[in-house]
């Protein structure tokens, strides 16, 4: 049975202009790259790949069968960066998928890790006794591992407990220390054809000084490659300077011109001024927030049964945390999660509501929660605020647990079509506001695949006025204001308005002025062995 590779996919924070994969050392685990994330997630999707054998628990697999497996994880484009021994295994993967993995980035790395004549490494006799130390109680091995990275570095007792805390599964180690002693990826970096960039420690405890040199040499006749040293930097690179990597990883790709191009331009929503507008809506949103209400119940109606306890709520887009009440009601003793971009709706929720929940401020898109800690996902019109459903679909399989489920519902792009109309008539301007159609959801859910299933129901509703000014009205008691970023300032000037509400009598069935809204149902179910979080 071919093991899984567990795969933590991070979507950038701005516009993605690179696709990182990233691999750890032995003896750790993906949470060593965590401090890294700040300088790169801005311009940079992230792959945190979890490596069996190195410290992740899986069936038995070789160094080459490993590094065929983290190539098929990779996404087109990809960026390998690797630690130290996930150097080496970064370097066989690149060798195998030239056409995927774009360009290699080593840290800590060295290609032969042992002494061998006049190359540079750790003494032969050393590993030896490193294997019967692992054999012997792999905690201890482990923990001795940590305090030699650490000697006679800066902080070093600090840096001894970041160690510590990215910790792999010390049983599971015990293949990285054969493949220690066995890869030699020399020629394979020679021959690589992608641009490569390797970066040493000055202060380096277990890769001689030497190395720094005989690595430029090996590598001298590559297309594109260079090597670099980092100044009092010891082995424990991606821990003691993220920031001076992340920022020589840009420069990097971008002297290569492997940085996508921003796209620029292009309407988008305004973040922030989604969060201030429902921040000063909070007082009156229950008051005008019929339609919300309505469609929040139908939701709570669709929610289906859980087939195991459900611990933990989350309520994202929360709001004023209307529905906190039915979904305590729904699931007793579960803890409650309220979670909006919109800080003045939370401080409504919780003064109102009480403090029984636990409310956090964040964006679906890049959620401030840990993976696999949510049973149960409750997201009621909220998500089409979100313009990036790659980045909200994986945010949502990392954070439910295995078997976990949730429900949204969201507007479609037929929503306020008669304003939207009646708009059109008069100038070419934007003043509503555009949703993703469900294709575009369904692709994005579909292409996280592993375990994930993604279902859809679809309603129209049909909303009433006798005169413009109550649905202007409504919009504004709720704080959905047109919040594109290319929006008009203002209503457009009198002629415009008068000439938008002559255009929307055309729409008049009696007394009433229709508002229809296109309303989507989602169900996103989580199978028990877990998900793309988890299996590349």
């Amino acid at each position: 049975m071919r093991p899984e590779l567990i795969c933590e996919r991070l979507w950038a924070n701005g516009e993605p202009r690179a696709e990182l994969v990233l691999l750890h050392g032995w003896g750790s685990s993906r949470d060593c790259w965590r401090g890294l994330l700040a300088s790169v997630r801005p311009w940079a999707n992230v792959s945190l790949l979890e490596l069996p054998g190195l410290g992740a628990e899986a069936a038995a697999i070789s160094a080459t069968e490993l590094a065929a497996r983290v190539a098929e994880a990779c996404p087109e484009g990809a960026v390998l960066v690797g630690w130290s021994l996930g150097g080496q295994l970064a370097t066989l993967a690149a060798a195998q998928a030239p056409e995927r993995i774009h360009a290699l980035v080593t840290l800590a790395s060295n290609p032969h890790f042992t002494a061998r004549g006049d190359w540079p490494g750790v003494d032969p006799a050393q590993l030896q006794q490193m294997m019967a130390a692992h054999r012997a109680d792999p905690r201890r091995n482990l923990e001795r591992f940590e305090a030699l990275q650490s000697l006679g570095q800066s902080g070093a007792a600090g840096l001894r407990r970041s160690l510590a805390a990215c910790r792999g599964t010390p049983e599971a180690c015990g293949p990285g220390l054969d493949w220690l002693g066995q890869l030699d990826t020399r020629q394979a970096l020679a021959d690589l054809v992608q641009p490569q960039l390797h970066l040493l420690g000055t202060n380096d405890t277990l890769i001689p000084p030497a190395l720094a040199r005989a690595l430029a040499d090996c590598v001298a006749g590559a297309a594109d490659a260079s090597v670099e040293s980092l100044p009092q930097a010891g082995h424990a690179l991606p821990l003691q300077c993220p920031d001076a990597i992340g920022q020589r990883l840009r420069v990097f790709l971008e002297e290569r011109g492997l940085l996508r191009p921003s796209p620029g331009g292009g309407a988008v929503l305004d973040k922030q001024a989604i969060a201030a507008s429902f921040g000063r809506a909070a007082s009156t949103y229950d008051s005008v927030a019929a339609l919300q209400r309505d469609v929040g119940q139908r939701l709570l109606a669709r929610i289906p049964p859980q087939a195991r306890r459900v611990e933990t709520v989350l309520d994202l887009g929360c709001g004023t945390a209307y529905f906190q009440p039915a979904l305590e009601q729904r699931f007793p003793g579960a803890s409650y999660l309220g979670l909006d971009l919109a800080t003045g709706m939370l401080d409504y929720a919780r003064r109102e509501r009480g403090r029984s929940g636990c409310w956090v401020a964040g964006d679906a898109e890049q959620l401030p929660l840990a993976s696999n800690s949510v049973d149960l996902v409750f997201s009621s019109l909220a998500i089409q605020w979100c313009q990036r459903p790659e980045a909200l679909f994986a945010e949502l399989a990392r954070v439910l647990r295995p078997g976990g489920v949730c429900v949204v519902s969201t507007l479609g792009p037929a929503t306020l079509h008669e304003l939207r109309s009646a708009w059109a008539a008069v100038d070419g301007e934007r003043h509503v506001n555009d949703f993703l159609p469900a294709t575009t959801l369904a692709q994005a859910a579909f292409a996280l695949q592993g375990g994930l299933d993604w279902q859809l129901e679809h309603e129209s509703l049909c909303l009433q006025y006798r005169h413009l000014r109550e649905l202007f009205a409504e919009l504004k008691g709720i704080g959905a204001h047109n919040v594109h970023s290319e929006r008009s300032a203002g209503l457009g000037g009198r002629r415009a308005l008068a000439g938008m509400m002559a255009a929307y009598e055309a729409f008049r069935e009696g007394d009433f002025l229709p508002a229809t809204y296109e309303v989507y149902y989602g169900l996103l179910s989580k199978s028990a062995s877990g998900a793309r979080e988890e299996a590349a």
